[in-house]
C-alpha cells in the first residue's frame, strides 16, 4: 500500500518537476534566461529539486517495471511483493545517486 501511494506522489512530483524542464528549455533559447536557470540550478535548493526530481523519475520508472512483471503473472506472492518493493526502494536511491557521482564527476566536481 505505501509504495503505491509513493508511486502515486512521485508521479505527481514529475508533473512539476515538468515545469522545470520547461523553463530549461525556455531558457536555453536566451543568454539571460539560461544564466538565471543556471544560478538557481547551482543553489542548494534548486540541486535539491534537481536531485528529488532524479529520484522521483528513476523511482517511478522502478515501479512501473514492477507493474510489468506483476502484469506478467509473476512476482505475485507475499514474499516476492516484499521483496520487489523493497528492491524499488533501494534501487531508486542507489540509482539516483550512481547518475549524480557519475554526473558531478563528468562536469568536474560540484561548482
Amino acid at each position: 500500500m505505501m509504495m503505491s501511494i509513493v508511486h502515486r506522489i512521485t508521479g505527481f512530483g514529475l508533473y512539476f518537476g515538468t515545469v522545470l524542464l520547461a523553463w530549461w528549455l525556455n531558457a536555453a533559447a536566451n543568454p539571460n534566461g539560461y544564466a538565471r536557470f543556471q544560478a538557481f540550478a547551482n543553489s542548494w535548493i534548486g540541486r535539491l529539486i534537481l536531485f528529488g526530481y532524479t529520484w522521483a523519475l528513476i523511482h517511478h520508472m522502478l515501479g512501473g517495471l514492477r507493474h510489468l512483471i506483476w502484469d506478467s503473472g509473476h512476482g505475485l506472492g507475499p514474499n516476492e511483493r516484499e521483496w520487489l518493493a523493497a528492491a524499488n526502494l533501494i534501487g531508486s536511491i542507489t540509482i539516483t545517486i550512481i547518475l549524480w557521482i557519475v554526473g558531478l564527476l563528468a562536469v568536474g566536481g560540484p561548482q
